[in-house]
């Protein structure tokens, strides 16, 4: 199955809030014909915009190619959290690559914030920012974890924008009773995630970006002039970015094996104008589960609430009814609420959770995997893969880096595997192990 058509309409975006609520572009031609240029971008999410963006601000001729509409995929439809750090915590990034190597990428983390906030401001993005997360813990062993984290954060890398909770402070600021405590990020935030995809579009287009929209990328051929292949065209370029993430198919073998589409699915409630104990700072939540449910409040006081297991690249006939059990298990209080609307979409993880960064082939360069943290890293990688490209290859060589095994079972068997541990993980959610 086609992740790219098989979950959704040609060249339409999801009937999410997000696509709802948000002013779409004009549509682009698709790309017919024989084309040239610098860099030519496959995929028009967080990361091909913001290549695009960047280069075109360099000076080069880009040309971006999506297979439906820009911010179609997980970047018009994610949960919208800008979280700090990367998506291992620093404890974990120390022992695995060292602390001098592990303190550049909690400033790469930070670089990532401050690039979302300087994009938004620049080009009058009304994404519609706003600050506050915090990490809801179901556990004791959890919230010990989440506090000397947010202790060595302090301590070692000047971070002083965590705030702890207990029990009781946790309710107050989540309106529920099921967390034992939990932390409030003041330096992280969140945002309407199509309507910053859109901004970043526009502001590429204004560059000098040329995007082809409804152009399906067929192949892509190496070398010193790669050569990328559509069903009506052709694009010869002195370099290739393949930035489609989790529905970058077969393009790339080692890419493939190495970062994985996986789904994730959201509701939107009615307005909830009655429980106003629900969120009342308007943070963002994430919880401790190793299947996260994640949360917010919409600018129209719904709830935004993502979470659900699904295995397999088919969508549930029923979204809804898969979100709203664990909705129900942090908020009782809205078992009558009405659902709205109800949405899936695939983003993509790797093994050890930190993005894929590489040059799978010669003239091809690739970044993706971010495993549920991409609003900032996704866009960050845009600037990092531009100054590579350009010759300054630090920040690509750091992320680079952090090895990523391909998955075992090979891309056939990936997914299956994946399931049974899944299945396992979610099993100890359930039982608050």
């Amino acid at each position: 199955m086609s992740l790219l058509f098989g979950n959704d309409r040609r060249g339409q975006y999801p009937d999410s809030w997000y696509a709802a609520t948000a002013r779409p572009l004009p549509v682009a031609e698709p790309l017919r014909g024989h084309l040239t240029c610098d860099v030519c971008i496959v995929g028009g999410g967080y990361t091909g915009l913001s290549t695009a963006l960047h280069l075109a601000r360099q000076g080069a001729s880009v040309l971006l190619l999506e297979a439906h509409r820009v911010g179609f995929g997980a970047s018009g439809r994610n949960g919208g959290q800008l979280g700090s750090g990367q998506r291992l915590d620093q404890g974990t990034l120390e022992r695995m690559v060292g602390p001098e190597a592990a303190r550049r990428l909690w400033d790469l983390s930070q670089d990532a914030k401050e690039l979302v906030g300087e994009l938004i401001v620049r080009h009058r993005i009304d994404a519609a920012l706003k600050p506050g997360i915090a990490h809801a813990c179901r556990t004791r062993a959890a919230l010990d974890h989440e506090w000397a984290e947010a202790e060595r954060l302090h301590r070692l890398y000047g971070y002083d924008k965590l705030e702890g909770f207990d029990g009781p402070g946790i309710a107050a600021l989540t309106g529920s009773e099921r967390f034992v405590g939990g932390t409030l990020d003041h330096g992280a935030g969140h945002l309407h995630p199509l309507r910053f995809a859109l901004g970043l579009a526009r502001a590429a287009l204004k560059a000098g970006v040329r995007i082809h929209e409804n152009t399906l990328v067929t192949g892509v051929e190496e070398g010193t002039q790669p050569l990328v292949r559509t069903e009506a065209g052709k694009v010869r370029a002195k370099a290739v970015v393949l930035a489609g993430n989790g529905y970058l198919g077969g393009l790339d073998g080692r890419v493939a094996a190495r970062v994985m589409p996986i789904n994730n699915f959201i509701v939107a409630t009615e307005p909830l104008d009655d429980f106003p104990e629900i969120l009342p700072s308007d943070v963002a939540v994430a919880d401790s589960n190793f299947v996260v449910n994640y949360w917010r409040r919409s600018e129209d006081n719904r709830l935004l609430f993502g979470g659900g297991e699904s295995y397999g690249y088919r969508f549930p006939r029923d979204i809804a009814a898969l979100v709203r059990r664990p909705m129900l298990t942090i908020y009782p209080q809205l078992a009558d609420a009405r659902i709205d609307c109800a949405w899936g979409g695939t983003l993509a993880i790797t093994m050890r959770r930190m993005p894929y960064f590489a040059q799978p082939r010669p003239g091809i360069w690739a970044a993706g995997g971010y495993s549920g943290h991409g609003v900032g890293m996704a866009v960050l990688a845009g600037r990092i893969l531009s100054e590579a490209i350009g010759g300054k290859t630090g920040d690509f060589d750091l992320m680079a880096s952090v090895k990523q095994p391909a998955f075992p079972g090979g891309v056939a068997l990936r997914m299956p595997l994946l399931a049974l541990a899944m299945t396992w993980y979610s099993l100890r959610d359930r039982l608050g192990l």
